[in-house]
């Protein structure tokens, strides 16, 4: 293919190949297949069964479009061969952290080594996965290299194009997330421009470079991260003062520069995991980056503080904490949605779970053998009705559109306690929240 120019490039040739199909790449790869013959790849068998029967367990496509998607041509696949003929690959992979919050390149470098057996001369490797900047063309390609025998920026070219897939959300859907791209050359990322632009509504925005597109996307969810911690601090000082935070935010938002956001538990794929990937990687440069990780310990201990703040309360309700009946509603890590990946719901429960083994948690959202394998808590996902007057506390964890209009005191013995981590309920229906 001719890389001289962008417009010698034969974008009706385009075959493109995502690898990884989750939250990101799934609704990534049904989209570029409403332009191009696209195939998703995915390593899970089961997961990639589950899609070619015509059914998203993550709902961030419907039935309905990817049934039309399959009609039309989209194929889901775990065999290598089936990803051969493609020209340009796409990686949306995770990358989490380890144990010690270090950032966990293995998905990424197994990605690599997968495109490194299929990709051939002309190709183009576009990587959307968090990373901080450098990972792409320091860590990612030289894989590549090293597996195809080919030379990067010769024989095959790269782009990068963070993601921006907000899991649940039904507006602010792949399509019209306006996306950042770049290239390894000024040719390339016009080209890999192009691509993006061929299928979004609301268009690109071109960077100047890999590094700049990979600092751009780990900065969004950085920054987020701090303004939440900030109101998390506001929360504990006001909770401490006797003053409802949640009113306090309202009455400061009646100007017109406030940033309105709410206190709150940081979970998920994203916020909670991309911070220390910029963390780690500043102090590589001799840079402490203080605030990013304040930010991150506040907003980690967070869980533990309200278990804390429920357990206050029902000492000053004159309850019994050892082997109290408590209720816990949600354990998805955000609203109306089946996300559970690294939610802080656990760490509340951790923390009441050392003085009772009484917990019920509920979420109709989750998937029960999901949440039992990674957490090894057994919930309930139906049959809430038949607990009513059962518990001694009730904890709303998540805003789930079902547990606003919930009756919550009727699950409440005499005298027991509601707490409102989402500050959702009507103020004066419960005894506490953030």
């Amino acid at each position: 293919m001719n890389f001289c120019k962008s417009m010698g490039y034969n974008y009706s040739a385009v075959k493109i190949a995502v690898i990884g199909l989750g939250y990101v790449g799934l609704p990534l790869a049904r989209l570029f297949s409403t332009k191009y013959q696209t195939v998703g790849f995915d390593l899970n068998v089961e997961r990639v069964n589950t899609l070619m029967s015509g059914h998203d367990s993550t709902l961030e496509v419907s039935d309905e479009l990817l049934q039309t998607a399959l009609k039309n041509g989209f194929v889901c696949s775990s065999v290598l061969d089936d990803i051969h003929d493609c020209n340009v690959y796409i990686i949306a992979v995770p990358t989490p952290v380890d144990d010690n919050n270090r950032p966990l390149l293995i998905p990424l470098i197994k990605a690599s080594e997968t495109v490194g057996k299929v990709i051939s001369s002309g190709d183009i490797v576009i990587y959307e996965s968090t990373v901080y900047p450098g990972v792409t063309e320091e860590e990612c390609l030289p894989v590549v290299e090293k597996v195809s025998g080919l030379k990067f920026n010769v024989d095959f070219f790269a782009g990068y194009s963070p993601e921006r897939i907000n899991p649940g959300d039904k507006e602010h859907t792949v399509e019209k997330i306006k996306k950042v791209t770049s290239g390894s050359t000024p040719e390339v990322a016009e080209i890999v421009d192009n691509l993006y632009n061929s299928v979004l509504i609301n268009g690109t925005h071109k960077a100047s470079s890999i590094r700049v597109a990979e600092a751009s996307k780990i900065i969004e969810n950085s920054q987020r991260d701090v303004n939440i911690a900030f109101m998390n601090e506001l929360a504990k000082i006001f909770n401490a003062m006797g003053i409802d935070t949640n009113e306090v935010i309202d009455a400061a938002a009646s100007k017109w520069n406030f940033i309105k956001l709410k206190p709150g538990l940081v979970g998920g794929h994203c916020i909670s995991v991309d911070p220390y990937y910029l963390i780690q990687k500043a102090q590589v440069y001799g840079v402490l980056p203080r605030i990013m990780s304040a930010a991150r310990r506040l907003n980690d201990g967070m869980g533990n503080y309200i278990a804390n703040q429920v357990i206050k309360l029902m000492n000053k309700k004159g309850i019994l904490v050892k082997d109290a009946n408590i209720l816990i509603l949600g354990i998805t890590f955000k609203e109306n949605c089946p996300d559970i990946r690294n939610t802080k719901v656990v760490d509340i429960y951790a923390t009441l779970h050392e003085y009772s083994s009484n917990i019920t948690v509920y979420d109709s959202w989750a998937d029960q053998e999901k949440v039992e394998r990674e957490y090894n808590i057994r919930i309930l996902s139906s049959g809430l009705e038949n607990l009513q007057n059962s518990f001694d506390a009730v904890i709303l964890s998540v805003a789930h559109d079902e547990f606003k209009e919930l009756p919550i005191q009727k699950f409440l013995k005499n005298n027991g306690v509601i707490y409102d981590v989402k500050g959702v309920l009507e103020k004066a229906l419960v005894d506490g929240r953030l």
